[in-house]
């Protein structure tokens, strides 16, 4: 068996200069698509469930499905991840069934839609951070709001993202408090706000460092230069997926997302773990249409979902490979859960602020 810790993996990708891509899945297809690609070019992987996934696919089938896919790959490293969790409950939960990593996103309050304060998302992330801990589990933490800078608001994902209009100073993570919070929550991983977004519509035109702020990721890499930082909504959203979505029937208005050089610079400056999800929807859902287009007497499911499998796992793979992630999976032995709970309880996994020699590996 090979499932992993969040918190080891990326020790891994930053001693030997990675980053792991963490893709979303709702469904067995996407699943097997990941593995395969993984298997492919032996990379590790990360899985993860947002709560909408979890609600839509129900944690038992979740949880069932992951070690079937656990036990069909059994060389294959795999973290299952709590995508945005917005409570305790939330995360205590996905740790029961089996998750080996949770995010706990006190940057927005437990509705998912209201943005908190710095105290309240340092009081709720480290009550979070002592729970998972004790049982060797990982945690992801957020500090800044998801957000366009273009227009100064969030979008929502399977009912996570702020509503309304922030300030400019939210969607950006201020680095004096990246340090102040990393100490006082002792987070594995710090996912940051600096323009990115959920969904397709990340940006009106090709970003820039007005609405794409890498100088953010780049200064907290200098001050925190032991800390995992994550980069959340950074689907590429390829022109080729979007011209095929269009070609048989879609209406996706002309988008941008994260070039996947600006992602390459965040690996050089710290970012161990980047959010993939848009990407691997469109490159499925573009093929629904084209089968649907051009045989349109088909009705079996298989032959819909087949190819989409195929398209998306030709995406991973590329992803895979653009970070740096191939060939690792082979070189990782997995730590348990019961040594990692007894290294964290030992204060060995305890943030490093200052130094700069390399993490534990």
């Amino acid at each position: 068996m090979a499932r992993i810790t969040l918190r080891q993996l990326l020790d891994h990708a930053a001693n030997h200069g990675y980053a792991v891509p963490a893709f979303n899945i709702n469904n067995m297809e996407q699943g097997i698509a990941i593995m395969q690609a993984a298997a492919e070019v032996d990379a590790p992987v990360i899985i993860q469930a947002s709560r909408g996934a979890r609600s839509y696919a129900g944690d038992l089938m979740l949880s069932h499905m992951i070690d079937a896919l656990e036990r069909t790959y059994p060389d294959i490293p795999l973290c299952m991840h709590q995508d945005h969790g917005n409570d305790e409950a939330t995360c205590a939960s996905a740790i029961a069934h089996g998750f080996t990593s949770v995010m706990m996103d006190g940057s927005l309050k437990a509705d998912a839609k209201t943005a908190a304060d710095y105290d309240y998302n340092v009081a709720i992330t480290r009550r979070v951070v002592d729970l998972a801990h004790w049982v060797g589990a990982s945690v992801e933490g957020e500090l800044g709001v998801l957000g366009s800078l273009e227009h100064g608001g969030g979008e929502q994902e399977d009912g996570h993202g702020v509503e309304g209009t922030i300030s400019h100073d939210q969607l950006l993570t201020d680095p004096d408090q990246a340090v102040e919070f990393v100490r006082a929550t002792k987070v594995d991983a710090l996912a940051i706000a600096m323009g990115t977004s959920h969904g397709a519509y990340k940006f009106s035109r090709k970003p820039d460092g007005d609405i794409l702020a890498m100088r953010v990721v780049e200064e907290i890499h200098r001050r925190l230069p032991n800390t995992h930082l994550v980069m959340h909504g950074s689907s590429s959203v390829p022109q080729p997926l979007q011209d095929m979505f269009n070609q048989f029937g879609g209406e996706m208005p002309q988008t941008w997302g994260v070039p996947v050089e600006e992602i390459v610079r965040g690996i050089r400056s710290g970012v161990r773990k980047v959010n993939i999800d848009t990407d691997c929807r469109l490159a499925m859902t573009a093929v629904f249409r084209k089968v649907a287009a051009q045989t349109r007497s088909e009705f079996d499911p298989r032959k819909f979902l087949k190819p989409a499998m195929d398209a998306m796992r030709e995406l991973c793979r590329e992803r895979f490979e653009q970070f740096g992630t191939a060939g690792h999976a082979s070189r990782i032995k997995v730590i348990p859960m019961s040594e990692m709970a007894r290294r964290y309880r030992a204060g060995e996994l305890d943030p490093r602020i200052d130094a700069r020699e390399p993490v534990a590996a």
